[in-house]
C-alpha cells in the first residue's frame, strides 16, 4: 500500500512510540512525491530533531557527488566508519542515501552486511526514485515505504512545448523515419535548453560563493574546489530531475491514449484530448502499449547511464515512428 508523505510520518511516528522501528528502511516514489521530506522526516523521528535533523551530529549523508552521478566505494566506506564510532549525543545514530539506485555495483555489495546487521542504535535509510534498479540483496533487507504520486501540477514551458511537438507529429498518418528524428531532434533540443538553463544558474551561484569566501581569510583552495564539485553535481542531480519531467511528459501522452480507449475520465494531458482521442481510435491496444512500453524503457536506460542521445532516439524509433 502506497502512502502520503503525511501518512507515511504518521506510521512512521506509530512505530517508534510502539517501539518497532525497522534498523533499514527504503522509501521509494517518483519525483514530486515527498520521499526527500519522508526521508528527512523519519532522520528527525529518529534522532528526536524535528527542526535540522541532517544537521544532527549522528547523522551522516551521502548522495552522487561526482560527475558520473554515482555513489561510490568511498563514501560506502565512510559512513561504515561513521557508524561504528559512538554516538555523539548518546542516542541513535542515522545513515541516510538518497538516490540509493545511484550505488555502483561494488559500493552496493560492500554496503550488504552493515545493511544485515547495523551497529546496535543504527538505522539506514535508502530513498530511490527507481528501486528497481537496486540490488535484489538490498531490497530484501529493508521495509519499504511507498509513496504515493505528488499533486498534479500545471505543464511547465518546456513540457507544453514538448506537448505541441507531439501534437503536431500525431497529425502525421504515417510518420517515418525522417520526420521521427525532427521530434527526436527537437525533445533534444528541450534538453538542451534546460541543461544550460540550469548549468548558467548553478555557476553563477558558484561563482557569486567562490567570490565571497575568497574574500574571507582562512579560506582554503581545496575547500573552493569541493565546492565547485558541489555545484556541479547539483547541477547534474537538476538536469536530471528536468528529463525526468519531460519523460513524464511522454508517458502521461500514451497513458491518455490508453486511458481514452477504455473511456476513462481522468487525463494527464486534457488540453490535448482531441489528438489523443484520435490516436485512441486509429492504434490498436496492443501497439499504444509498445510504444509506451518504448518510453518506460528510456527512464530505465536514462537511470542506467545509457548514451543518452542513442538512448532518445531507439525510445522514439519505437514509440513513435
Amino acid at each position: 500500500m502506497a502512502f502520503t508523505a503525511d501518512e507515511a510520518l504518521t506510521f512512521l511516528r506509530k512505530a517508534k512510540a510502539n517501539d518497532r522501528l525497522s534498523h533499514a528502511y527504503l522509501v521509494t516514489g517518483r519525483e514530486g512525491s515527498g520521499t526527500r521530506e519522508v526521508a528527512v522526516g523519519l532522520t528527525g523521528i529518529l534522532v528526536g530533531e524535528t527542526v535540522a535533523p541532517l544537521k544532527h551530529p549522528d547523522v551522516h549523508v551521502a548522495e552522487p557527488e561526482s560527475k558520473s552521478r554515482r555513489i561510490t566505494i568511498d563514501q560506502v566506506r565512510a559512513l561504515e566508519r561513521e557508524l561504528q564510532m559512538h554516538s555523539l549525543r548518546g542516542g541513535r545514530k542515522v545513515v541516510l542515501i538518497f538516490d540509493a539506485d545511484r550505488l555502483v555495483e561494488q559500493a552496493a555489495n560492500a554496503f550488504l552486511k552493515t545493511l544485515e546487521e547495523p551497529p546496535r542504535n543504527s538505522h539506514i535509510i535508502l530513498v530511490s526514485s527507481l528501486p528497481d534498479q537496486l540490488l535484489e540483496t538490498i531490497l530484501s533487507r529493508c521495509i519499504e515505504v511507498p509513496l504515493k504520486p505528488g499533486p498534479r501540477r500545471g505543464l511547465t514551458g518546456r513540457q507544453q512545448k514538448l506537448a505541441e511537438f507531439l501534437r503536431r507529429h500525431a497529425s502525421l498518418e504515417r510518420p517515418d523515419m525522417a520526420q521521427t528524428f525532427c521530434l527526436v531532434r527537437e525533445f533534444q533540443a528541450l534538453l538542451a535548453e534546460a541543461k544550460a538553463d540550469i548549468t548558467g544558474e548553478t555557476e553563477g551561484a558558484f561563482k557569486a560563493e567562490e567570490k565571497r569566501y575568497k574574500e574571507a581569510s582562512g579560506v582554503s583552495a581545496e575547500w573552493i574546489d569541493d565546492r565547485e564539485d558541489y555545484f556541479k553535481a547539483l547541477a547534474e542531480a537538476r538536469y536530471r530531475n528536468e528529463r525526468g519531467v519531460l519523460v513524464d511528459t511522454l508517458e502521461f501522452w500514451w497513458a491518455d491514449i490508453l486511458r481514452q480507449q477504455h473511456r476513462a475520465a481522468h487525463l494527464d494531458l486534457p488540453d490535448f484530448s482531441t489528438v489523443t482521442g484520435d490516436l485512441a481510435n486509429r492504434l490498436p491496444t496492443s501497439q499504444v502499449l509498445k510504444r509506451a512500453a518504448a518510453i518506460g524503457g528510456l527512464r530505465e536506460n536514462f537511470g542506467r547511464n545509457v548514451h543518452e542521445q542513442l538512448a532518445v532516439e531507439v525510445a522514439f524509433l519505437d514509440a513513435f515512428a
